[in-house]
């Protein structure tokens, strides 16, 4: 698949990252580089705990880290597996909920080793989306 340097650069952010994953439980490392409004890249690991609903995903790790810094727009999320899946890994529901916080139309690239598996914008993803427009008066 074709991808523009904008792509390229969150790919190898994503796989650089991997290597911090915390995954001593599941064996499934995950890596995510999110792209701010300003252009900064982030990059995040999913952190496994021994209370399993106490893990944290990548892609939140590094929204989390992006808005930590000031930013409040999420253009570009990629998620990265070490999957060897011949189908693509995406963000699960929460991830989804937390990229549609910042950016209801955002771009998200999924990828793993191999290269770029697809990309999709979060609409394709989560449609009807419960966003903070639904709480403005």
């Amino acid at each position: 698949m074709q991808v523009g340097r904008d792509v390229e650069e969150l790919y190898e952010a994503a796989k650089k990252a991997i290597v911090n994953s915390y995954a001593p439980y599941s064996k499934f490392r995950v890596s995510a580089a999110v792209r701010g409004g300003s252009g900064k890249i982030y990059t995040g690991v999913n952190v496994e705990n021994a209370s399993y609903g106490l893990t944290v995903c990548a892609e939140r790790v590094a929204i989390f880290k992006a808005v930590s810094e000031g930013e409040r727009f999420v253009k570009d999320v990629l998620v990265y597996t070490e999957s060897e899946l011949d189908k693509p890994v995406a963000p699960c529901g929460a991830c989804r909920q937390v990229i549609a916080e910042f950016n209801p139309n955002a771009r998200v690239i999924i990828a793993d080793k191999k290269g770029i598996k697809g990309v999709y914008s979060l609409k394709e993803l989560l449609p009807l989306a419960f966003t903070p427009d639904y709480l403005i008066k």
